[in-house]
């Protein structure tokens, strides 16, 4: 498939990044409350000055220790590496549910938001903005939606395959499964997404790349280095970070 130009437009008032690094190209899967799988990723592939390292959302929710976790990506930002956060829907349901700009706060609760607020320490049906760190507010608030590194897209979600970048919607890039999953697009990049957990990462070249591994649920938090093709898993409940070749262009 023959790579067309890419272009950045601002929609919606929400957030998109571009950017091109010099370093190693890591994107990181959905993480959901697992600190210390996290934190064993992290010190495995050990980002330095110049790398950059995509997150493409789902911090918190469903696992044990969601404040944990945003305490320890908002330290990883001393490293000298450069760290991009994109906003999941789980973040986006959570800004809502605060009072602040999102949507779907009604569903918090039912998507996994009960173990997020006991990790702030929030008694059930207490208010919760006040219980939880400004910074982690701030950071939550920061949250870009999309962030292009040709020739690679990520975004949480996916992207509707009918449309071109500029005219996606923030809906579809925090929602969206089947309609993206199982059909091409005609963006000219391969779009990196998070969101549907799957066994394995999904393989699907030039169009996309799948690393949500169901961690939170017994699966594996996966990290891909995009410039090599080494992809690097560690399981739910241990401390072992494996590493193997995979195509990833």
């Amino acid at each position: 498939m023959a790579r067309k130009g890419l272009t950045i437009r601002a929609h919606h008032a929400e957030k998109q990044l571009a950017g091109v690094g010099s370093g190693r190209l890591f994107a990181i899967g959905d993480i959901h409350g697992c600190v210390d799988e996290l934190t064993a990723m992290l010190n495995a592939i050990a980002p330095r000055r110049g790398d950059s390292v995509v997150f493409v959302g789902d911090y918190i929710d469903r696992g044990p220790a969601a404040r944990e976790v945003i305490e320890l990506l908002l330290d990883s930002r001393q490293g000298g590496a450069e760290y991009i956060f994109l906003k999941g829907n789980h973040e986006d349901m959570m800004l809502s549910y605060l009072g602040l700009p999102g949507h779907y706060g009604e569903s918090f609760l039912f998507n996994g938001g009960a173990p997020t607020l006991d990790s702030y320490g929030v008694p059930e049906g207490e208010p919760a903005l006040e219980r939880i760190p400004p910074e982690h507010v701030d950071f939550l608030k920061s949250l870009a939606t999309s962030y292009l590194h040709p020739p690679y897209l990520f975004v949480h979600a996916g992207i509707s395959p009918l449309r071109q970048l500029e005219e996606q919607t923030v809906e579809d890039m925090l929602w969206i499964r089947q309609e993206f999953i199982f059909n091409p697009h005609q963006l000219g990049a391969t779009v990196v997404f998070g969101h549907t957990p799957m066994r394995a990462v999904m393989v699907d070249l030039p169009f996309k790349l799948g690393i949500d591994t169901g961690l939170v649920y017994g699966g594996k938090l996966s990290c891909l280095e995009l410039n090599e093709g080494v992809l690097y898993q560690i399981g739910r409940g241990s401390r072992h970070v494996k590493s193997q070749s995979v195509a990833t262009r």
